[in-house]
């Protein structure tokens, strides 16, 4: 695949230290390369298939655990029909609320709205169920931001990543 964008990397957060929890120490440092022009080629059972469109492109890293009390991370990042990129996250308690929540909208050509805990919204619809972990999974959602209401649901349910084994 080649990738190609004219626009800088959007430095979520406050120029790149995303905060995920009240605390000052939740942190983590975090960008994003939303609507990236995307052309290649994909092999799939031994046929070529020529593939274009838009990719998002993320990277975050950090050395601190996320807050007290989070269970579960929920994250969206869309690329908008109008050339916009919003990007939406909660850490999520295990009754279903929000231990934290925050997001961005960069508009084409505009400077980066930040969204703070308060302005972002993340309703479970359906849920899914591990048969591995039996841990249950919210694959659809309403999220509401700023920017406006979204539903979102999952192509594919089982997107577990288990990594009790190894962290």
């Amino acid at each position: 695949l080649a990738l190609g964008t004219d626009a800088l990397p959007l430095l979520q957060g406050d120029a790149g230290l995303s905060h995920k929890g009240p605390l000052p120490g939740e942190t983590s440092r975090y960008y994003s390369q939303p609507q990236l022009d995307t052309r290649g080629t994909v092999s799939l059972d031994g046929h070529a298939l020529a593939v274009s469109g838009r990719a998002w492109l993320d990277h975050e890293w950090s050395d601190a655990f996320v807050p007290a009390g989070a269970v579960g991370w929920d994250w969206i990042g869309m690329n908008l029909d109008d050339g916009s990129a919003l990007t939406a996250f909660r850490l999520r308690r295990a009754d279903g609320g929000s231990v934290y929540a925050g997001g961005s909208l960069r508009r084409a050509g505009e400077a980066v709205r930040n969204f703070a805990p308060g302005e972002v919204g993340f309703t479970p619809g359906r849920v899914w169920e591990s048969a591995g972990s039996r841990a249950r999974y919210p694959v659809e959602w309403t999220i509401a931001t700023p920017a406006g209401r979204f539903t979102v649901a999952a192509l594919l349910d089982n997107q577990e990543l288990d990594s009790r084994g190894s962290s």
